[in-house]
């Protein structure tokens, strides 16, 4: 791991935005957004995790191509929840 040395200031830095953006999540889910309120959640969520997973799992220390990787993934599975919630959301009989 030499040369991948995170700043305690980066990690409090990231612990912040984490912070910021759980309450970001909180305000979301207090306000109607009709039907993007599962789709601004899980973004929100997503953004999270890739947060966690570039700095607390140091990928951004990695190579390029693992940090791709991680971000094809990252959006892969944001579209595979957001697709599958709306289309359970869609077909529900009292929509």
């Amino acid at each position: 791991m030499a040369g991948h040395a995170t700043s305690l200031k980066t990690y409090f830095t990231i612990w912040i935005a984490l912070l910021i953006f759980t309450g970001l999540t909180v305000f979301a889910a207090r306000i109607d957004l009709g039907v993007y309120n599962a789709a601004v959640a899980l973004t929100i969520a997503s953004v999270k995790a890739t947060l966690v997973a570039l700095f607390f799992m140091h990928i951004r220390g990695t190579s390029e191509r693992l940090t791709k990787l991680v971000v094809v993934s990252a959006l892969f599975f944001l579209f595979l929840l957001l697709g599958l919630s709306m289309s359970d959301y869609l077909t529900r009989a009292w929509h």
